[in-house]
């Protein structure tokens, strides 16, 4: 009886590690679609593999292929013994309108589990993408749309896999609380698109869905684009326009002006200043080649002596002219000694040039050595008068001498 209880104690745990040693496959396997972007998730249960690592490969195959009679059929591996739980089929590059089989298994330390099968056709199965760039524009009181359509992963538009593709573009007018007050709905497979009977001078918002009816797609709408329309202008505020625009130039064309006559100026007074040295200063910044003679520089050892210099005008020439001799007639014989003497003597004081007498010409004279003598020539003018006195000496005791002098001071003197 021992020996029937081990036995069947050894066959309890023989099953306990056929049980052990299988490994639950991955679960609610999916697909994650936008446009021709797939990719491939599943879930796992850690606990059922404690702390080990758990591998994953992934493949696939045309569902067609299966049908085949080949007993060699060949699986294509996309993810091999990754750790991820999921596999980017994108880049496979699928026929969109093909139907292909994926499978994905667990692998820890060596167990591996069963295959998960999953199903997938792009045309029915993956999702479409909302338009890729929605602009608004203008179009005097409407609104022009430009919609772009949805992108495959090569950019291309995913019309050339959904001709049928249509859009529903929902608008309404925005209030100043930025809350819609009613929406309208309009359909078109157009990628421009005019909104007709708006108002002018109204902000409107604009959100687009994509759809394809075949399989019943809808993206998701665009997140909302806003335009205000315009309309006539009134001419009020065209005037006011031209009008501001009339100032603006005005008043930029005077700051011109200005700027460039205050340039000018203070470029003429930086490079000639008005400031000017007298004439006969000048020679002192001259250039060095020069012919007019410069200021000596006294060395710092020596001292520079300076005595007083007194500048006196130039004496005038005195001219000499001695007249010829006159034959004085004889007084007549009948007249008195004293009438005639006193007759005589009247005569020659009265006909002759017995005195001296000066004209203007000699008021000129000393009126112009007075100016020219002040400040500082006192001994000049000193010396000149004594020189005067003395040739007037020295002509006195010649009988009939005539003095002339000649130029503006012009003295005629008879002795």
């Amino acid at each position: 009886m021992s020996a029937a209880f081990y036995i069947c104690l050894l066959f309890l745990c023989l099953q306990t590690n056929a049980v052990g040693a299988e490994l639950a496959p991955p679960e609610n396997v999916t697909i994650i679609t936008l446009n021709t972007n797939y990719t491939l998730s599943w879930d796992w249960d850690q606990s059922s593999t404690k702390n080990h690592t758990v591998n994953f490969t992934t493949q696939y195959v045309a569902k067609y292929k299966l049908k085949s009679k080949k007993k060699n059929l060949i699986w294509s591996t996309v993810c091999e013994e990754t750790s991820h739980r999921s596999c980017d089929l994108t880049k496979l590059n699928l026929y969109y309108l093909g139907i292909y089989v994926l499978r994905v298994r667990a692998n820890v330390n060596g167990r591996l589990s069963d295959w998960t099968l999953k199903e997938f056709c792009p045309d029915k199965d993956a999702a479409v993408g909302p338009p890729s760039k929605v602009d608004l524009s203008p179009a005097g009181s409407d609104l022009d749309i430009f919609i772009t359509d949805p992108l495959t992963s090569t950019n291309s538009s995913m019309k050339d896999h959904h001709p049928e593709l249509y859009y529903h573009i929902l608008y309404w007018e925005r209030s100043g609380d930025r809350q819609p007050l009613r929406t309208q709905m309009l359909t078109s497979s157009a990628n421009m698109v005019t909104l007709p009977n708006l108002k002018a001078w109204t902000w409107y918002c604009v959100s687009i869905q994509s759809c394809y009816d075949f399989y019943n797609k809808s993206s998701s709408f665009t997140s909302p684009h806003c335009m205000q329309t315009e309309g006539v202008i009134p001419w009020w505020q065209i005037l006011g326009y031209f009008l501001v625009s009339l100032v603006s130039c005005f008043v930029v064309m005077l700051l011109l002006l200005f700027g460039f006559f205050w340039f000018v100026k203070t470029l003429k007074a930086t490079l000639y200043p008005s400031i000017q040295l007298a004439p006969h200063f000048q020679y002192l910044y001259d250039s060095p080649g020069s012919d007019i003679p410069h200021l000596l520089i006294p060395d710092s050892d020596s001292d520079l002596l300076c005595d007083k210099v007194t500048v006196c005008p130039e004496p005038l020439v005195l001219e000499i002219h001695e007249p010829p001799p006159e034959v004085l007639p004889a007084p007549p014989l009948s007249l008195e000694p004293d009438s005639s003497g006193r007759h005589s003597r009247q005569d020659s004081s009265g006909s002759g040039d017995s005195g001296v007498y000066s004209t203007g010409g000699s008021s000129s004279l000393r009126q112009s050595n007075s100016n020219q003598s002040s400040a500082g020539a006192e001994d000049c003018e000193q010396g000149h008068f004594d020189l005067q006195q003395m040739k007037m000496q020295d002509m006195a005791p010649r009988p009939k001498t005539q003095l002339l002098i000649t130029d503006e001071g012009i003295v005629d003197m008879c002795v």
